[in-house]
C-alpha cells in the first residue's frame, strides 16, 4: 500500500504516456523510486529506501523530507501529504488503491499496518538482482520497449517489448486494460507471489495471447506453460536452487520470447544478438 500511495503521485503529475508508461516505479541502489516528477518547472522524487527503511522526498531546489517506514496506511498517507506541503508540491491523488481486492481508501486504512524491515530488505535484494537481468534481456531488443519497471498495482517487476502493431482492447474492459491493452506486446518479469498464487515466479506471455502456447519449446526443463495463469512460469525456488540461476533466467527469457514472437509473427530482426 505504501507503493500505491507513492505511485499515484506519478499517475497524477507525470505527462501521460501510452500503456501507462508514466506510472510505474523504478529500482534504485536502495529501493524503489518514482524518478523525477514535474511540479511546475521544478521536479521532485519519492524513494522508498528499503535498506534504511524510510521514505525520502527530494526536490530539484535542494529540499529534503524524510519519514521512517512503518505504521498503518492512513498514517503514511497523512505524512506523505504533509511532506508534499512542506516541499510546496500541490497534488490531488485518487485515494482508492488500484488492482487489489476490497480496496480501502488510504485515509481510512488502519487495517494494513505491518512493515517488517527484514522482509522488505529481502524483497529488495531479489528485486534488485532481477532488475539487472531484465535490463540485460531488454538490451538485446532493437524495437520499442519499456524501461524495466515496477508495477505497484500488480506488485511485479517487468519489461514490455512491442512489435509496433496496434490492438483493439477487448470490449467492456475497464480503463486500466483499455489503455494498457492497445498494443501488441511480449512481457517478461518476476513477482513475489500473492494470495491467489503464493509462490514467487518468473513469468512471460504474449498479448494478445497467441494460440498453441503449450507447444512452444522453452528452457530450462522446470519451466513451462500454465493454462490456469495464461503465462509461461518458472518457479523462483527451482531457479535459485538450479546449478546456474543466472543462466536459467536468461534461458527462460530468451526461449519464451523466441517461441512467442514466432507464434505472433514478429520480425526476427527485432531480437538482435
Amino acid at each position: 500500500m505504501y507503493t500505491q500511495v507513492i505511485g499515484k503521485l506519478r499517475l497524477a503529475l507525470s505527462p501521460f504516456e501510452p500503456q501507462w508508461s508514466h506510472v510505474p516505479l523504478y529500482v534504485t541502489a536502495r529501493g524503489l523510486t518514482t524518478s523525477p516528477i514535474p511540479a511546475g518547472l521544478r521536479t521532485f522524487d519519492a524513494e522508498l529506501d528499503l535498506i534504511g527503511h524510510e521514505l525520502v522526498m527530494r526536490t530539484s531546489d535542494g529540499r529534503v523530507e524524510r519519514r521512517p517506514l512503518g505504521g498503518d496506511v492512513a498514517g503514511f498517507y497523512r505524512d506523505v501529504i504533509r511532506m508534499l506541503h512542506a516541499l510546496d508540491v500541490e497534488v490531488a491523488i485518487s485515494v482508492v488503491p488500484s488492482e487489489v481486492p476490497d480496496p480501502i481508501p488510504f485515509p481510512d486504512d488502519h487495517t494494513h499496518d505491518t512493515y517488517v524491515g527484514d522482509q522488505a530488505a529481502r524483497f529488495f535484494a531479489v528485486t534488485s538482482m532481477v532488475d539487472v537481468l531484465l535490463k540485460e534481456h531488454r538490451a538485446k531488443f532493437r524495437g520499442r520497449t519499456t524501461p524495466v519497471q515496477f508495477y505497484w498495482g500488480t506488485f511485479d517487476i517487468a519489461v514490455m517489448r512491442y512489435s509496433g502493431r496496434a490492438v483493439e482492447p477487448p470490449a467492456g474492459v475497464g480503463i486500466i486494460r483499455r489503455v494498457s491493452g492497445d498494443a501488441e506486446a511480449i512481457c517478461a518479469g518476476w513477482w513475489p507471489g500473492d494470495d491467489s498464487r503464493p509462490e514467487a515466479a518468473f513469468y512471460a506471455y504474449g498479448y494478445p495471447q497467441p494460440e498453441q502456447n503449450e507447444s512452444v519449446e522453452i528452457s530450462p526443463d522446470f519451466a513451462g506453460w500454465s493454462q490456469n495463469a495464461g503465462e509461461f512460469l518458472m518457479s523462483y525456488e527451482d531457479t535459485r536452487s538450479s546449478p546456474d540461476p543466472r543462466q536459467a533466467i536468461h534461458d527462460f527469457l530468451d526461449t519464451t520470447y523466441a517461441g512467442v514472437s514466432r507464434s505472433m509473427g514478429w520480425d526476427p530482426k527485432l531480437a538482435g544478438n
